[in-house]
């Protein structure tokens, strides 16, 4: 697993591609296709990437604190369901790498305002903390996010290379 801090885009996305070569000269040019969608089912906490609706690659995750139900409001620490857009990249997050998801929508927009709430934001798909204040274990085996869904570093880096912008994300509950 990478233990990556530093917040410079250079010198550590060396290291990764360094540290990626090796895998990348054994993978099979079918484990390297791009996902053209991403779906996440929150009861089984895998996230999956799709390639012409079937999926190729799945991944174990870590949800929002209250996992059950939709996101509705800024601070409920639950993962959205619903379909959205991967739409930003962060190389430079306060985690291993994070990419953006386009969370709220209109509807949820619209949802939070009749409450009198806001909806919240800055739901990512990201890695382990640079900064960890609990136990590699505790990451692994709970959910621990404010809503985010987090995956290990190593298979947060290879989501991060087989995904692209604007690729759809499902979220099933």
């Amino acid at each position: 697993m990478f233990n990556v801090a530093p917040r410079t885009t250079g010198g550590w996305l060396l290291a990764l591609a360094l540290a990626l070569l090796p895998a990348l000269v054994e993978a099979t040019s079918e484990e390297l296709r791009a996902a053209d969608a991403v779906l996440v089912v929150k009861s089984e906490r895998r996230l999956y990437l799709l390639h012409d609706g079937q999926p190729y690659k799945s991944y174990r995750v870590a949800l929002g604190l209250n996992p059950i139900g939709h996101k509705e409001r800024e601070g409920d620490f639950r993962t959205p369901e619903g379909r959205y857009r991967l739409d930003m990249r962060n190389p430079s997050s306060d985690f291993f790498l994070s990419i953006h998801l386009s969370y709220p929508d209109p509807l949820d927009v619209e949802h939070a305002r009749r409450n009198h709430w806001r909806p919240g934001g800055s739901i990512m798909i990201h890695g382990m903390p640079n900064v960890p204040k609990r136990s590699v274990d505790y990451y692994r085996t709970s959910d621990w996010t404010d809503g985010c869904i987090a995956l290990s570093n190593d298979d947060m880096l290879e989501v991060w290379l087989l995904t692209r912008a604007n690729t759809p994300i499902e979220i099933r509950p």
